[in-house]
Parts: structure tokens; sequence; C-alpha cells
């Protein structure tokens, strides 16, 4: 058997064995023809969720699966603002349904598993690391029709029925202004003073789009959570905070800047512009898209993002699961808020280098990232 996790020290890699015993257990019991659990990796990127590869050996062969599971095994407790993994799993099910490319549901862990929150699902694959989609040269020729086949495939997702498929039954309803007050009571909570972020709150309450028809909303449709190769869309992955509210939330965060990867001349993910992404929307959904709704999404998702990296670096500090990626998550904050800047305040502002000390409980500090960094190599 082959055990492999980055960041291993002895107490890391005693807790890593249980993860491979139980999931064992689990395997021998859900996979027909199971043989030999060979390998189980866990991978790195995910910040909120942990992501492991799996290969086993059946009867017919080496088969490779994908675990995905709460942070640190966790079985957390159902909110609005997490639906929780059982209910990703069924959103997935339920998307390919209707037609929106997804990986294979095989078994969603039960509490007496004793793994935590998550599912075990067929293994795809293809790019989903935004950086690589928007240069890498195996995409080449379909990257330019990428924006366009987001705008199709997001309009399959919000024409599924939540009545009919069960989903409204496991899903909260968030209005725009609920939306715009839980994110700022969240940031306000941290105590720490973000005078952009307040502005921007302002704002938002006072443009709440007045007319929308309410759908599922995905939640963080966007580049890196859209799995793709040279043919097209591969899986529509993270769901995990899907709500049902209004759908243009799902097209306005796709435009945000953080998610362009270097390439920000092209709105639509670092990789189309914003009438291919609409048009192919359009095409499916038969609706037209409000600029002004657009522009309030895309301002919501800066504004909302700027405060989840603060969340991201609260989580580092408190949580059970100490990741790399949370610190410097953490510290992109103010990049979202410059964001917030250019899409509201007439030219365009550029991030200035900030020289004085830094609180213990405002961005991660220097020794905060150094001390992911050194967890993460051990």
């Amino acid at each position: 058997m082959v055990m492999e996790q980055k960041n291993s020290s002895s107490e890391d890699t005693g807790r890593f064995e249980a993860i491979f015993d139980l999931l064992k257990t689990v395997l021998i019991r859900e996979i027909p023809k199971f043989l030999e659990l060979r390998s189980l990796d866990r991978l790195s990127g995910g910040a909120s969720q942990e992501t492991y590869s799996i290969e086993l050996l059946t009867q017919d062969g080496t088969l490779r699966l994908a675990m995905r599971r709460a942070s640190g095994g966790e079985q957390r407790e159902i909110s609005a603002q997490y639906p929780g993994l059982a209910t990703e799993a069924l959103l997935m099910r339920r998307a390919s349904a209707a037609g929106v490319p997804e990986p294979e549901i095989l078994y969603v862990l039960e509490p007496e598993d004793r793994l935590g929150d998550g599912f075990i699902m067929s293994w795809l694959e293809g790019f989903t690391l935004g950086a690589q989609i928007v240069k890498a040269p195996e995409l080449q020729v379909i990257r330019p029709k990428l924006a366009f086949l987001f705008g199709e495939t997001l309009a399959r997702i919000h024409g599924i029925d939540v009545e009919k498929t069960g989903l409204k039954n496991h899903l909260q309803f968030v209005s725009p202004r609920e939306y715009v007050e839980q994110t700022w009571d969240r940031y306000k909570a941290f105590g720490t003073a973000q005078p952009m972020i307040d502005f921007t709150a302002r704002w938002l309450l006072e443009n709440i789009p007045a007319d929308y028809s309410p759908s599922l909303v995905h939640n963080d449709y966007r580049n890196g959570n859209i799995m793709v190769d040279e043919s097209g869309v591969v899986a529509v992955l993270d769901w995990e905070v899907a709500h049902i509210g209004d759908p243009m939330r799902d097209l306005g965060w796709m435009l945000c800047h953080s998610w362009r990867f270097g390439r920000s001349e092209l709105p639509v993910g670092g990789v189309g512009q914003i009438d291919d992404f609409v048009s192919g929307y359009e095409s499916v959904s038969g609706t037209k898209v409000d600029p002004e709704a657009l522009l309030f999404w895309q301002v919501f998702g800066s504004f909302w993002w700027a405060v989840g990296c603060l969340s991201m670096a609260e989580h580092y500090r408190t949580g059970p699961d100490k990741t790399v990626e949370r610190p410097a998550i953490g510290r992109r904050s103010s990049e979202c808020q410059i964001d917030c800047v250019n899409l509201l305040i007439p030219g365009f502002a550029d991030v200035v280098t900030n020289s004085g000390a830094e609180e213990p409980n405002q961005m991660p500090s220097s020794e905060e990232l150094l001390k992911s960094v050194v967890d993460f190599l051990r």
C-alpha cells in the first residue's frame, strides 16, 4: 500500500493511516469485486474541503476514484451557509440528470464510517486549476470557446427544477438583501476595520435587484471549479455552498477579477469575454441578462470574497486543519477590496503597499504565513 500526504509530521502520518484503514473498510463493503486498496493520496489545492485520489485493485483491474470530505474529517452541522456534503452529492446527481457534466457519485459517507462528511466518486481527467486553464498549451484550441460553453452549462444548472428534484427540501432560499446583510454581519464579527468593505456593503444595499426569478444557484461557479479538457467542460465541481436565490449571482461571480488568474483583459475566468459568456447562457436559458443586475452581482462577488478571505485567515487560526492555502488566501482580501474600488469608483486603482505594522487579529502576519509553509513542507 502507498499513502502519500504533504505536511507529514508523525501525528499527521498516524491520522492519515487511520483514514486509510477506515476507507479500506468502506471500499470492501461498497465497491464490487474489491481486492486491494493500493494507494491514497491527499491532493493539494483544497482550501475548504479535502480531496483524495484513491487507487484500488478489483477483479476487473485497476480502478481510480476520488474522495471529497470535510476538512479535518468533521461531521459539520448543516446550516444555510453549509447545506452539507451529502447534499452536494445529491446536487451533482441531479445536475448530471439535467445534462450537466459530473462525476458519478458512488457512495455518500455515513457517520458510522468515522471519516466525517463526504462522498466517493468516479475519477475524471482534466484541468481544474484556474492558473493552468488560462495558459495550458493543450487547451489552446478550446480556450476561446470556453466562455460560451461556461454560459451554456450554467444555464442548464439554473434550469434544474428544485421542486421536482426534491432539492428545495435540502437548500435554503437566500434573497439578495439577506445575502448582503449576512456577509456584512460576518465581516463585522471579525472586528477587523476594512472601510472599503463597509462602503461596498452600503452600495449593495442601496442597489438591490428589484426583480428576479429564484432558481438553483451553484454559488461558486468559476474558473477553478470547472474541470475542462481539450473537448470542453468535463465536470462542474464544488457545490458545497449552493442555495436557491437570484441566478445572476453565478454569472457575476464568474466575472470577478480574482478568477482571471493574471489575464485581466479576459473577464470570464481569464479565458473569454462577457458577450460570449452571456450569449451561451441566453442560448440555453431563453432569458435576457440584465446588465445592471450583472454589475450588482459582480460587485457582490468581490465584496463576498473580501470577507471570505478574512474567514479563511480566521479558520487557519482556529480550525481543525491548518492548510497552507488558508493564510495565503487571507492576505488577498485587500485585492478584492481594490476590485470593488475599480467597479464602483471611476478611474483605476492599483494596490499600494502598506508598510505599517499588522495587528495579530487583522491580516495574516508574516510569521503565520511562514509557519503555514513550514507545516506544509514537513
